[in-house]
């Protein structure tokens, strides 16, 4: 049996009280947001000036709303579309699991449209904002997948390679810690240094372009080591459904970058 590292046995389950439970899993999304409108509110006081305090402080509930609506929508229609079309009512089962974040980013881009024209802010402006903020939601998420023991990776022979509970006897490649560093990290980085060198946030829609072209690209080359899941397998010419699904936020933050490189 080749070299493996012991997975680590962290309980999802962060604090328990009778029927109260707090889950590492539930934590990560609190985490994530908070911390988000937090760095939100920082970057709102730089120029230009596109969302005010106030606007900052609102805007946190309607991301929370797109975030868990369309995450949960985006698994059922995308990853589970058969299963529940004949249990509707597990639609509402959250608690057993199941968030999509493409839908997630669907509820979230829906959210900014609605809340933008509400308060007539420049939408562009406002998507270059939270694509800054974005990659810290997704590196809490994918740690809690990595501690919940899910979306784990394909059987490999690498010396960091993991046995996970849920995922038999064979090692397997911790994909959720390859994307917690590349789409939280490493990404956050990316914008970071465009938006702090070259005053990116002054062509509105070149950040957001950023962040859906390196979200496309680094999630594609993660699905080539992460395991698909066993009720879809493999689809058109073997790639995945996270794949496939990456490929128009390719498409889509391209258009975004060009387009803000030709606006005046």
């Amino acid at each position: 049996m080749p070299l493996t590292l012991p997975f680590p046995s962290i309980d999802p389950v962060l604090v328990e009280f009778g029927p109260l439970v707090i889950r590492w899993y539930a934590l990560a999304y609190v985490g994530g947001l908070l911390i988000g409108w937090r760095y939100l509110l920082r970057l709102a006081e730089g120029e230009p000036k596109v969302m005010e305090r106030q606007d900052v402080d609102d805007f946190l509930l309607w991301a929370t709303l797109g975030i868990i609506l369309g995450g949960r929508l985006g698994y059922v229609l995308f990853y589970n579309a058969e299963y529940f079309l004949s249990r509707p009512l597990e639609i509402f089962a959250m608690w057993r699991g199941g968030m999509s974040f493409h839908g997630g980013l669907l509820g979230v881009g829906a959210a900014i449209v609605l809340f933008s024209r509400k308060r007539g802010l420049n939408l562009l402006g406002v998507c270059d904002l939270i694509a800054l903020v974005a990659p810290i939601g997704l590196f809490f998420g994918r740690i809690a997948n990595f501690i919940n023991g899910e979306l784990f990776g394909r059987a490999t022979d690498v010396p960091w390679a993991m046995v996970f509970p849920r995922g038999g006897p064979l090692p397997r490649h911790p994909s959720q810690l390859y994307e917690a560093a590349l789409e939280g990290l490493v990404l956050f980085l990316i914008l970071l240094a465009i938006d702090r060198l070259t005053g990116a946030r002054a062509r509105h829609g070149f950040l957001i372009g950023v962040f859906l072209t390196g979200y496309g690209a680094f999630r594609s080359f993660v699905e080539f080591f992460r395991e698909p899941d066993a009720h879809l397998g493999f689809l058109v010419a073997g790639a995945t459904m996270g794949q496939i699904l990456s490929l128009p936020l390719l498409a889509l933050g391209l258009y975004f970058i060009a387009a803000a490189v030709r606006r005046p």
